[in-house]
């Protein structure tokens, strides 16, 4: 007797551990499913990736041998869940005699998995993700007694644990971290490559072609298409950034540009974050660039620990800390989320650029999504329920268990400090000095009151002032504060007298 072996849309992966082996007689079930799209609304183009992608890997599954059962959006009697697809599934092939599911990446399907023992007619196995590089056990093992659970240190276990970027027991180079070479602004006279942005091939425009029949009121532009929807397409990506990009990386990888969605970034996190790549393999494959002398090393290191550091770690924290992580509030943030948020119509220049080309491509990189929307929801007291849903829904590589404590504790402190030191606030001053935005904006950066201030500018004293209570005792914000308390009283009030009627305007004033 065959059992069922179900396959999630970010399971790509032939290594999976719910298709270790698979038999013939087994029936691999993958479902495009109505409520996996729409729990959040998520953008057009990342639905329709994520379908592409799970078409053209049911056909490398079948061309390795299995039986595959594939539903699709529009297939009559798709029971629009996974578990509807599972039960009809084994309804329609009783002679099935177990389900095997690999953990999925968020809360809230692990919980609706764990009731279907009690609903399903045969056992149903749930296999640990050996995907990642560190084991979840190990991670609770790292974080347990820990008064604080910095990345950094973490990450340097993690560099031990691989070898990667190490010279025996010493890491790579003398030093674990070189960020303080990656800062640099983009000078006018460098652009930034090129980038081979697949066109979509018979299938996956047919799957645009449902995704805006089906999608028509969701978030986001289906064209220009720039996702690989195949492995091959992934691994030709994957390529092109190590061997004419990465070498860049490092050097530029705050700098924000207008017009400029790529600059010097991967565009890697899409396909790993589905299971198209394997996250050790492409670091190992960037560590060779640099012992090979094709890349330097702030470049190899600062994108590795993108991968080992940052990914790994934070989805250890969402698992050590859910469900009541999402749940937190520590600033007492509680504005709604402006309209611009979803259109993009602002005269901020660089909300405008962020916003309109996440519309675009389901794309922004780490700044734009940290020092430009993250910063705004921070200083402005947005709710962070409401960010979380954004960003979760507007980016393709986005699942919960990545997105959320990026957002909630790196972006919107809202964690209080669990995952960050002190909040990454800033005004419009670090903006300018990371971007070209402000040369062209109808606000003036160097302003703080007044119809053409910046709103960064009077919202980041309004914040730095309102939660006083709370941050004043962090050490690292101690010159934040000397800096408030050297204010003009007149100018401090001025600026939280505009804040206040921005935020009451629905962040609607000068847009």
């Amino acid at each position: 007797m065959g059992v069922l072996r179900l396959v999630l849309g970010d399971q790509l992966s032939p290594d999976l551990s719910s298709l270790k082996e698979a038999q013939p007689d087994d029936l691999v079930l993958m479902a495009e499913v109505a409520e996996e799209a729409t729990y959040v609304r998520h953008h057009k183009k990342k639905i329709a990736f994520l379908f592409a992608a799970m078409r053209h890997f049911a056909e490398e599954l079948r061309a390795a041998g299995l039986n595959v059962r594939y539903v699709r959006l529009d297939d009559p009697g798709n029971q629009g869940s996974l578990r509807g697809e599972v039960a009809r599934a084994l309804e329609e092939d009783p002679v099935l005699s177990a389900v095997i599911v690999t953990r999925p990446g968020e809360w809230r399907l692990l919980q609706d998995m764990e009731t279907w023992r009690d609903l399903m007619p045969v056992p149903v196995d749930l296999l640990e993700d050996t995907r990642f590089i560190v084991p979840l056990t190990d991670f609770y093992a790292w974080a347990k007694g820990r008064k604080q659970l910095r990345m950094e240190f973490f990450y340097r276990d993690v560099r031990r644990r691989t070898g990667l970027l190490m010279d025996g027991q010493e890491p790579a180079g003398g030093q674990w971290n070189f960020d303080h070479d990656n800062r640099r602004r983009l000078p006018k006279s460098l652009t930034p490559p090129p980038r081979r942005l697949p066109p979509p091939d018979a299938l996956t425009q047919d799957v645009i072609a449902l995704v805006a029949e089906r999608f028509p009121d969701h978030f986001g532009d289906l064209e220009p298409w720039v996702f690989a929807t195949t492995r091959a397409g992934a691994e030709a990506a994957r390529d092109h950034f190590i061997s004419e990009i990465l070498p860049g990386f490092g050097d530029w990888q705050d700098a924000m540009a207008k017009g400029e969605p790529w600059m010097w970034h991967s565009l890697l996190s899409v396909y790993i974050n589905c299971g198209l790549l394997d996250p050790l393999d492409v670091c190992h494959r960037a560590q060779a660039q640099w012992r090979e002398g094709r890349a330097p090393l702030n470049a190899v290191e600062g994108f590795i620990r993108q991968i080992i550091g940052w990914r790994e770690y934070v989805r250890g924290i969402y698992w050590l800390k859910m469900p009541g992580y999402r749940q937190t509030n520590a600033l007492n943030a509680h504005h709604p989320l402006p309209d611009f948020y979803w259109t993009g119509d602002t005269d901020m220049r660089c909300m405008a650029e962020a916003i309109g080309q996440t519309k675009r491509h389901a794309y922004a990189h780490h700044i734009q999504r940290l020092m430009v929307t993250g910063n705004f929801a921070l200083i402005a007291g947005l709710d962070p329920a409401a960010v979380n849903d954004w960003y979760l829904l507007v980016y393709a590589d986005a699942y919960e268990w990545v997105e959320l404590p990026n957002t909630h504790g790196m972006a919107l402190h809202a964690d209080g400090g669990l995952m960050a030191s002190k909040p990454y606030a800033a005004s419009g001053n670090y903006i300018n000095k990371m971007s070209d935005y402000c040369g062209s904006c109808a606000y003036d950066v160097n302003a703080k009151t007044g119809p053409k201030a910046c709103p960064f500018n009077y919202l980041y004293w309004d914040f730095i002032a309102r939660n006083r209570e709370s941050l004043a005792g962090n050490p690292r914000m101690a010159l934040i504060y000397k800096a408030l308390d050297r204010l003009d009283p007149a100018a401090l009030t001025a600026m939280r007298g505009e804040a206040s009627a921005y935020l009451a305007s629905g962040c609607r004033a000068g847009s």
